[in-house]
């Protein structure tokens, strides 16, 4: 929910010019990645639509959340940063909006886009029956498995969702708003060995206590039939390095060409541990597939390291991707209010965070004045406010000739889909591809090189494909 902050602010920059905003417009655009096209909520925000909303006293309660903040929430109290008349016209909206039939239908998704190149066709792979999808890997271009935040692995075969889950999954800690079943990736021989890995939060606690102490999990297995089996342990941090009431999790995994494993994670709201590769939270690391640590690591022989630390100074990191050309890796890190970035990884480099930052953090409070630093990295591109990056892939689709090297990132807060071109390490050009069709969790290319969508709110995975060229180079 903390990232509807961004709603809140650019309302009030809208009221501030002096005219009534269009508060439906302004809903759509800045909120609606958050608490859903019709406030029905989504995996990072709350239902707006609610009973108790309908009484005589809704009024006086929305305005009390909205000024006071919500206690054990991320919803801070806004009473000493919006004006009084502001708040109520956030509480008006709100509750007019409450007479509204509360809806997720999909039906609105439009068959085709027309972007700068080409015409595009959009089909729904899986319509319904989701919950949360988060990673997608391809068996082959008709047999994709899938992971979902609430801790299970599904099969698309041939287009259809397997409705059985796989069995023998780990337990996941559920108790933390972005937790749960996160990335998964297929070993770079896969065909011959079968090992599938997975992130997941992980709890030696209690897993239904929302103050265990938990922390990132990676793990490798292979499914047999439904079942999964011979799991390994690969990365996994005492309790003396596990946090409370984490937030920002990460984790994307990506094998390099070398078959060095390369996993995220977040900061889990511990900002200046992003700093010291002696804790796990804020960094990229690399390992073997094994889980056992590559001799060249930056910090291997550091006194108190983690030897498994590849970079530091990272806030989110929740896209990687391989330059198809230079095979370099670049990220993506999800940023506070403002300064999403995109960066390419080197080896015991310190991406910043949070010495140098573009954002402020979702009260607006200053989280750092400096935006440079020496033997800090400068990013290679990033959006002010954030557009809440997440997957990131390069095209090298023979669908899509005129996007070759073309990185594209989905967003999940403004529910879009970028594409950048790039050149020479830097970002000349950009365009929005996609807007408000849902949160962009994940995207990747099948086999057949069409272009899948892994959404949220609402759960269903997209089939892109180009249907004509419409402005070639």
């Amino acid at each position: 929910m903390y990232k509807a902050i961004i709603c809140f602010f650019l309302f009030l920059n809208v009221l501030a010019c002096g005219d009534k905003p269009d508060q439906s417009l302004t809903y759509q655009t800045y909120c609606a990645g958050c608490h859903g096209k019709n406030l029905e909520g989504t995996t990072s925000g709350s239902a707006l639509i609610r009973p108790e909303y309908k009484s005589q006293s809704a009024n006086d309660s929305i305005s009390q959340a909205i000024s006071e903040g919500v206690a054990g929430t991320t919803m801070i109290a806004w009473g000493k940063l919006l004006k009084a008349d502001e708040i109520n016209g956030l509480t008006e909206y709100i509750l007019q909006a409450q007479d509204q039939p509360l809806s997720t239908s999909v039906s609105d998704t439009p068959s085709t886009l027309v972007t700068e190149n080409y015409q595009l066709l959009v089909e729904p792979v899986v319509a319904s029956g989701l919950s949360t999808p988060w990673g997608i890997e391809f068996i082959t271009a008709d047999r994709i498995l899938i992971s979902e935040k609430p801790g299970s692995l599904r099969w698309i075969i041939n287009g259809n969702l397997d409705p059985d889950t796989i069995k023998g999954l780990p337990e996941t800690h559920l108790m933390s708003s972005t937790g749960g079943f996160m990335d998964i990736a297929l070993d770079p021989v896969y065909d011959q060995n079968g090992w599938i890995y997975l992130a997941y939060s992980h709890t030696n606690g209690d897993m239904k206590d929302r103050d265990a102490l938990a922390l990132t999990k990676v793990v490798r297995g292979r499914i047999v039939g439904m079942t999964w089996t011979d799991q390994q342990t690969l990365f996994e941090v005492p309790d003396s390095l596990m946090v409370v009431r984490g937030n920002r999790w990460g984790c994307r995994l990506l094998f390099d060409d070398e078959g060095y494993l390369y996993f995220t994670i977040g900061d889990m709201a511990q900002a200046m541990d992003s700093q010291d590769p002696a804790k796990a939270t804020g960094k990229v690391f690399r390992i073997h597939p094994d889980g056992s640590i590559p001799e060249d690591n930056p910090f291997l022989d550091r006194r108190g390291a983690l030897g498994a630390v590849y970079t530091l100074g990272n806030r989110n990191v929740q896209g990687l991707a391989i330059h198809p050309s230079t095979r370099e890796i670049w990220s993506t890190d999800h940023g506070p209010k403002g300064g999403d970035e995109i960066n390419i990884l080197r080896k015991g480099l310190n991406y910043g965070w949070p010495v140098i930052t573009y954002g402020v953090d979702y009260t607006d409070e200053i989280i750092s004045t400096q935006t440079h630093q020496e033997g800090m990295v400068q990013p290679v591109w990033y959006w002010t406010p954030s557009i809440g990056v997440c997957a990131a892939e390069f095209c090298s689709s023979p669908l899509f000739p005129l996007w070759e090297n073309d990185l594209l990132v989905g967003s999940l807060v403004f529910q879009e889909l970028h594409r950048l071109v790039v050149n020479d390490d830097q970002v000349q050009h950009t365009e929005l591809l996609i807007k408000g069709l849902g949160r962009i969790r994940d995207l990747k290319f099948s086999p057949d090189g069409s272009l899948y969508l892994v959404m949220n709110d609402p759960d269903r995975i997209l089939r892109i494909t180009p249907q004509s060229i419409l402005h070639p180079l």
